[in-house]
């Protein structure tokens, strides 16, 4: 039998047991394994990760194990560049696209409602959610660890929250992405992006009491939905408000 010493940083703790959060602990072993698999058969999701020092040294997820090593295990780094001592994927991505699973519908109107880019649908399967993520760039949003887990999983992340708002706020921290914030901006029905549309034009369109009180339109081009500033408009504004309040 042998051992390695682990210690998980930060948000890496959520996926840990109590006794193991916060403090290096001894992990026993047979067989060398990678650190990847090692890491994962503890709960943690390698696409959580973003540096793993092994006495010291930055290492791939390919590295084996060894007899007394000593593993320090980072979160993923948003807000700055350690391009220099990452070796766990050649280039982090930046672009804030994203694909989200069966269970985050209301996360995913939240999103778009501040323009964020995040393709969703309620019937989505694991295999159509990881090919999307590959062949789009785009960092998976999930309440289900097993799919970050995937070997071919390159950029995701577990969603610790459970209501919407929460949700929303916890991405726009985790991905660093109050830069990004363009209200109003995209349909939360089909993710296009709106666009100006004249009050003529859709004139016949309007329930009567809104052809009386509104002037400003915004249409999706996609879904055909028109957008104007009513209640939901104000309550939307609400939550764009309490996130800027927080990050001033």
């Amino acid at each position: 039998m042998h051992k390695v010493y682990l210690r998980f940083y930060e948000e890496l703790n959520d996926f840990l047991p109590e006794e193991k959060k916060k403090k290096r602990f001894a992990h026993q072993f047979i067989d060398r394994t990678s650190v990847k698999d090692l890491i994962e058969s503890l709960g943690v999701p390698h696409t959580e990760i973003d540096l793993i020092l092994v006495n010291g040294k930055s290492v791939n997820f390919k590295y084996l194990i060894n007899d007394g090593d000593n593993i320090s295990v980072y979160p993923m780094f948003e807000s700055f560049d350690i391009t220099e001592v990452q070796q766990l994927r050649p280039k982090p991505l930046r672009n804030p696209k994203f694909v989200a699973d069966v269970h985050l519908g209301k996360l995913t109107k939240y999103l778009r409602m501040i323009g964020l880019d995040v393709l969703y649908k309620n019937n989505f399967e694991d295999d159509e959610i990881v090919s999307i993520s590959l062949k789009e760039k785009r960092a998976i949003l999930t309440k289900d660890r097993g799919i970050l887990k995937r070997n071919e999983v390159t950029h995701g992340y577990w969603i610790r929250t459970t209501k919407a708002e929460a949700q929303a706020k916890e991405v726009l921290e985790r991905f660093n992405l109050q830069k990004e914030i363009k209200e109003f901006s995209r349909c939360i029905e089909c993710n296009d992006l709106l666009e100006p549309i004249k009050k003529e034009e859709i004139i016949n369109q309007l329930p009567p009491k809104v052809k009386q009180t509104k002037e400003e339109f915004r249409f999706c081009p996609s879904c055909k939905k028109i957008y104007w500033k009513g209640t939901h408009y104000r309550r939307m504004l609400a939550f764009v408000q309490s996130i800027n309040t927080i990050e001033s």
